[in-house]
């Protein structure tokens, strides 16, 4: 808050020193007038210039738009408006993004709207009259799957603020030098080393060459930022086309994690162990499943706070019919997404569960074969062994003194009975029960026979209808 008022006050001190000799009778007669006559006439000067990208955007509603300048303290006659601003990819806190939307949006935003639109979590309500809501998701900002939007709407104005760049947001006209908008061919195979084909990727035919990591990536894409947009009419169209970007951005978020998963299925079925042990060393699934958490957490939120943005835009002058129900269907594509992330998390958690059964497969066979060269070089631990031990009568020795002779003798003879010992401790209770097991079982089963060696016999005068076997 110091800070926030240290910069108010640098905004107005110059205000006060442009009247002069700066008497008391001066700065008694500038008031709030003055300072607002200060922020129409002259915009203040950035401490982060350059830190966010920002466009802003006039509609007559009459499906033509215009670029504008940045100017939030003019008032709009005709039309409506919008501002975005975008916040940068990077490793800053979430008091940089406030310091950031404080220095491009103050004034004449205040602080608490300013807090509404940057914090973390799931927001819809009313501040000083105007429609605000928030999806952000706490996460880190260079992270794609950190997805923020926040706007608020009045009946002139929509200011919105996007974490980096959202596809088919902006309303700037196709480029004439798009890939799209050219007649694509075929690369030939046996053309691949260029001949045919000029520097400048198209062949002699005129047709552009596609190479396929161009194709890949292109059909890795839900969205494009050629497409061409409908221009809104009002500001309720202009707050479904945010809200459909915003959908259409997590939808190509998750048909890039299908792909992706796609190709790791096709690397695990085509691949070796080497594959496997990269990907498991990797920790590459672990990371998978926390950032479609992350994205689960995103959708969440939308799915809670878009029907309450749809409850406050009823009855709303600038919100038709229409758009109520584009809302409605956006909200049904956000539940059937998460349906879709649900069934990718269980994707992943099957493929992660294959490759911990392989790695214990490949850790039990070590282990069998360590086991194997154990039981190779026991007989040999138990000859050194018993031929090491410090006793008197060691056979194939020179030690012939009849009082030691029998050293060696008497020591197997303990050994044995230790091992005699051990096994009547540990052995003679599971012997008593197989013992008795058997017998049991023995009697059961002659205890059966004889009941069916008696129906047999007694069963045609029982039941005529039976045969005897």
């Amino acid at each position: 808050m110091a800070n926030f008022a240290s910069r108010s006050l640098s905004r107005i001190v110059p205000v006060l020193r442009k009247g002069g000799s700066g008497s008391e009778s001066d700065m008694d007669g500038i008031g709030e007038h003055g300072v607002r006559s200060f922020y129409e006439d002259e915009q203040p000067r950035l401490h982060f210039p350059g830190a966010v990208r920002k466009f802003a955007y006039r509609f007559d509603g009459n499906g033509k738009f215009v670029k504008k300048e940045w100017d939030l303290m003019k008032d709009q006659q005709e039309g409506f408006c919008w501002y975005h601003v975008e916040l940068p990819r990077s490793s800053q806190k979430l008091s940089t993004s406030a310091e950031y939307l404080i220095d491009v949006l103050c004034p004449p935003l205040k602080l608490q709207e300013i807090l509404a639109l940057v914090s973390s979590g799931p927001f819809c309500g009313t501040v000083d009259g105007a429609l605000v809501f928030r999806v952000n998701s706490a996460g880190p900002c260079g992270s794609k799957f950190t997805q923020r939007i926040s706007a608020i709407v009045t009946d002139k104005r929509i200011i919105s603020v996007s974490l980096g760049r959202v596809s088919r947001l902006d309303f700037s006209a196709a480029s004439t030098r798009s890939l799209l908008s050219e007649v694509p061919c075929i690369e030939p195979k046996d053309q691949s080393n260029g001949e045919g084909i000029s520097h400048l990727g198209t062949t002699k035919s005129g047709g552009v060459v596609i190479q396929e990591h161009v194709l890949e990536f292109l059909l890795s894409r839900n969205t494009f930022e050629e497409a061409e947009n409908v221009i809104p009419m009002g500001v309720g169209n202009l707050l479904v086309h945010i809200i459909d970007t915003h959908v259409d951005q997590l939808h190509e978020i998750v048909l890039q994690l299908e792909t992706q998963l796609d190709e790791v299925e096709r690397d695990l079925d085509l691949g070796v162990g080497a594959t496997k042990k990269q990907m498991l060393d990797d920790r590459r699934f672990p990371k998978m499943h926390l950032n479609l958490q992350r994205l689960l957490q995103v959708i969440a939120h939308g799915d809670q706070v878009f029907p309450r943005v749809k409850e406050k835009c009823v009855g709303k002058s600038w919100c038709s019919q229409e758009d109520l129900a584009t809302l409605d269907a956006l909200v049904g594509r956000l539940r059937k997404l998460k349906e879709n992330v649900g069934f990718i998390v269980s994707r992943i958690t099957a493929i992660q569960a294959g490759l911990d059964s392989w790695q214990a497969e490949q850790i039990n066979r070590k282990l069998y074969y360590l086991s194997f060269l154990s039981m190779m070089f026991l007989p040999l631990s138990i000859v050194t062994g018993a031929f090491g031990m410090n006793v008197g009568g060691v056979p194939w020795t020179t030690q012939t003194n009849p009082k030691i002779s029998h050293g060696f003798r008497n020591v197997m003879l303990i050994c044995a009975a230790i091992v005699i010992i051990l096994l009547v401790i540990f052995g003679a209770v599971p012997l008593y029960n197989f013992l008795i097991s058997g017998r049991r079982q023995g009697a059961k089963d002659k205890r059966l026979r004889y009941q069916k060696s008696i129906r047999y016999r007694g069963g045609s005068q029982r039941h005529p209808a039976y045969l005897p076997l």
